[in-house]
């Protein structure tokens, strides 16, 4: 149920190389980016160096190196809520605050920070933004057709014989009843109740530091004494509360000693931070309560909360040189009771019953070997007992598992809260049979190699970790958790996650680590069901991101690999039509409940004619009218609707071949709707300014290229408008589509070339081995023929996708590429014009399809 995707190592130096620092720290954001720490030892100078990887899990290799002038070892990491900044913390004190260098995945600069000199910081985190997304197991497993409402397995979706609409009525469940949003409290707002940016920190001496971005980019920051008695603290964790409030969770290291817990407000007074702290009720471990285990496990070596939201429920780990004990608490609200004498004078009757919070262990392990590291998973499943049930009856336990990794090599995956084993991973030093006692095993000589950090996905469905060697291992961990899964139960799990990163906007890269090409087909057609069920509303919201979630799933099969063109077309086609719309303007100041868009959008639908022109007659052309330079600017992106209409026209008798791309655009109303009222537009801006119309090479002088254009498109748009009872196109358009060839000239579009990806190579379940700075090459598709269409020449021009401008054989520009699609664009923009740039600073931030940029270099192949 865990194996290993694929290792990353470091290429190994004479003089200098990479060791881990003590303690080595990582973190997992929810754009897949993953940070991690190593030494860079120089033995001529004898120093060391504190060294801040940073690197994407689709390009492992690509790794950004930061020295991150910390003067001491790096103790904390921590991603932000947007996964786009990062947050470091050294035992001298210092909080640096990194972010992306022009929105570059491997390009980080430190802008902001902290300090408290000289006292180690133990525990960070950035203050909650107040963003709670539950996740309704039970009304998941029943909207999918894992139980009925009496609690009995029932059918699922997937073998089940009726049609969507059907399932629609008869109660199917929508994202609003599987993902809800959970009131919960900024740790800090501003007016109006904006949440205030900022961080927590934690130090030895008992020290929480707070520190607020202030909106003109200034720190503001402020210290407080967790306790008038302060004391060394070893171990800390941050948690916050649903009202607005932040626990932290502190120990002296001793098992001995009780494990302490604060209750820290935050408020701006008068323009200065205030930090306010509070005793809560304490514990101790319950191995130091136990005469038997009394003085067996003498230190406490980790201490963590659950979930960062979940301040009721934390885990402790008690150890020895050898072993491990690990407890898992929670925290309850009881009565308190009342003396006999005291109910006779004042009986307590309901609610006015006394209550305290008091500590009750959940659950705790056997001896275990010792314990090197832990991670817990991130998503925000519920917790109660009904919920659990349900999940562990069906088998549906994503986010149920948390990791404990072991010093002979081993990880296991656990129940966050009973501790029972539900997945072992050894590795290649430590196979053995599962049920040998560990008593019995023959212990290595020397320090074997085991993770000293980890982090789970934010799906749980995989693990990375960090080895004492600084290697990198990602591991793949099943949803299933130890249960046996046929493909139905399987595609329900994966099709469940993919919603939750559809509907949160996380990227979904280790989802696809478990997507077998057989899966594609299914997998795409239940999420294209699951996304119609949803209301018109949230349908546009999450119109672009579920063609982006199918152009990435169809990467993962031959079958379907032309496919991944044509949605990633489509994500262009949208764009362009949203920007060239969004230029037209209402001649009059009253403007109509309609904007020209949608006006545009109404008319070419209702008038059915093949003639443009009499298309044109019923629009109020003012609306249209745009400056000479705005329309000549847009050439670019006008050239590619018009290559892009004869290209389809071209290639539609050869229908019948799904595996070239454009073939699913021949069946797609919608979108040749939507090219339909592009081609009016560019019609109309074609009178204003002639230059900017699409250029076409023609067999004849007289022939009026985009007319001709129009009514193909138009009669191929009829014969597919009603997606419920779609015709085939008439023998007399075929022919006319046949005869294009011969009058115009049909161009060779540049589609977006294959991905140079890890996800490809991982179908095959064979572990792959990279090494840190050296790019493996094109890995391509696993057994996937020779695609003549998507094959790139070394010598072939490259081209800006974005902007549509040829760049050359070998590029000298700076560019930049998406880290998931492969998307290339210049990285300075060469236009002035304000139309353009209002274009480029659409993907500033972003790809198309959603994914982060990376830098490429000045000459890339």
């Amino acid at each position: 149920m865990m194996d290993l995707a694929y290792v990353c190592e470091w290429e190994k130096r004479p003089k200098s190389n990479h060791c881990p620092s003590i303690p080595l720290v990582c973190a997992w954001s929810c754009r897949n980016l993953i940070a991690f720490t190593t030494d860079l030892k120089n033995e001529e100078e004898k120093d060391l160096t504190h060294m801040i990887h940073i690197l994407d899990t689709e390009h492992p290799w690509d790794v950004y190196s930061i020295n991150s002038e910390h003067n001491e070892m790096i103790t904390c990491l921590e991603w932000d809520q947007s996964g786009s900044r990062l947050l470091s913390a050294d035992a001298d004190g210092h909080v640096k605050c990194w972010s992306m260098t022009d929105h570059l995945a491997n390009s980080w600069e430190n802008t902001v920070g902290s300090m408290v000199e000289g006292d180690p910081i133990v525990s960070l985190s950035w203050l909650h933004n107040g963003v709670k997304l539950a996740l309704h197991v039970e009304k998941v497993i029943r909207a999918t057709g894992g139980l009925s409402k009496d609690g009995q397995e029932e059918e699922c979706d997937y073998l089940r014989n009726d049609t969507p609409e059907e399932r629609i009525q008869s109660g199917a469940s929508s994202f609003g009843d599987k993902f809800s949003r959970v009131k919960f409290s900024p740790s800090l707002t501003l007016f109006g109740g904006k949440p205030m940016e900022g961080w927590i920190a934690v130090t030895i001496s008992g020290l929480v530091i707070v520190s607020l971005l202030k909106p003109n980019g200034q720190v503001l920051t402020s210290t407080e004494s967790l306790c008038r008695l302060r004391c060394r603290v070893a171990l800390a964790d941050i948690a916050f509360t649903g009202g607005g409030n932040i626990v932290v969770a502190t120990s002296d290291g001793s098992s001995t000693s009780p494990v302490q817990f604060y209750k820290v407000c935050v408020s701006v007074v008068n323009e200065k931070c205030r930090i306010d702290t509070e005793i809560l009720p304490s514990l101790f471990m319950r191995c130091t309560t136990d005469p038997a285990r009394k003085d067996k496990y003498p230190a406490i070596t980790h201490l963590k909360f659950l979930a960062r939201d979940m301040s009721e429920q934390v885990l402790l780990c008690a150890s020895n040189q050898m072993n491990s004990i690990v407890e898992c608490w929670s925290l309850r609200k009881e009565g308190l009771p009342v003396n006999n004498i005291f109910q006779q004078i004042s009986p307590v009757v309901g609610d006015k019953q006394p209550m305290i919070l008091k500590w009750r262990i959940l659950s705790a392990t056997n001896d275990l070997d010792r314990v090197s590291a832990v991670a817990l998973p991130k998503l925000p499943i519920s917790l109660t007992n009904t919920d659990l049930k349900v999940a562990n009856d069906t088998k549906f336990c994503p986010g149920l598992g948390l990791a404990l990794a072991f010093h002979d090599g081993s990880v296991h995956i656990v129940h966050r809260l009973s501790l029972q084993t539900m997945a072992m991973f050894y590795g290649s030093s430590t196979q053995r049979p599962v049920d040998e006692p560990s008593i019995k095993r023959q212990r290595t000589a020397g320090p074997s190699i085991h993770f000293k950090a980890m982090q789970l996905s934010w799906t749980s469905l995989a693990l990375v970790g960090i080895d004492n060697h600084g290697k990198l291992s990602m591991l793949r961990i099943s949803p299933s958790m130890g249960h046996a899964l046929d493909m139905n139960m399987s595609l329900r799990h994966l099709l469940f996650l993919l919603e939750y990163c559809m509907v949160t906007g996380y990227d979904w890269w280790d989802i696809l680590l478990h997507v077998q090409p057989n899966m594609v087909q299914n997998l795409v057609e239940k999420l294209h069901e699951e996304y119609m069920r949803q209301n018109a509303a949230l349908q546009q919201v999450l119109s672009t991101r579920i063609v982006a979630m199918k152009a990435s799933l169809c990467k993962l099969s031959s079958c379907t690999v032309a496919r991944v063109c044509d949605y990633h077309a489509k994500l262009f086609l949208i764009a362009i039509s949203s920007t060239l719309k969004s230029l037209l303007r209402p001649h009059f100041l009253n403007t109509p409940d309609k904007s020209p868009g949608d006006r545009l959008t109404e008319i070419c639908s209702k008038i059915t004619d093949v003639d443009i022109d009499k298309v044109m007659i019923n629009l109020k052309t003012e609306e249209f009218v745009l400056e000479m330079t705005t329309l000549q600017s847009l050439q670019q992106l006008i050239q590619w609707v018009g290559d892009f209409v004869l290209y389809l026209l071209a290639s539609l008798p050869n229908q019948g071949s799904p595996v070239r791309p454009g073939h699913s655009f021949l069946r797609d109303g919608a979108s040749l709707g939507m090219l339909r009222e592009l081609m009016v537009v560019i019609r109309i801006w074609g009178l204003l300014k002639p230059s900017c119309l699409p250029i076409y090479t023609a067999t004849s002088d007289t022939q009026d290229s985009m007319s001709l254009l129009f009514r193909l498109l138009t009669k191929l748009w009829l014969c597919c408008r009603d997606e419920n009872h779609p015709s085939e196109p008439d023998e007399t358009l075929i022919d006319e589509c046949c005869l294009l060839p011969s009058q115009l000239l049909i161009p060779s579009l540049d589609w977006l070339p294959i991905s140079d990806g890890i996800i490809s190579k991982l179908q095959s379940k064979q572990l792959v081995r990279l090494q840190f700075g050296k790019a493996p090459g094109l890995l391509g598709y696993a057994g996937a023929p020779p695609f003549e269409v998507l094959a790139r020449a070394p010598g072939q021009p490259k081209i800006d996708h974005l902007r549509r401008l040829h760049l050359g054989a070998y590029p000298t520009e700076e560019c930049k590429s998406c880290t998931r699609c492969g998307c290339v664009t210049v990285l300075r923009s060469p236009h002035k014009a304000t139309a353009v740039k209002q274009w480029e600073q659409r993907w500033t931030k972003n790809c198309l399809c959603g994914g982060l940029w990376r830098r490429m270099p000045a000459s890339y192949s």
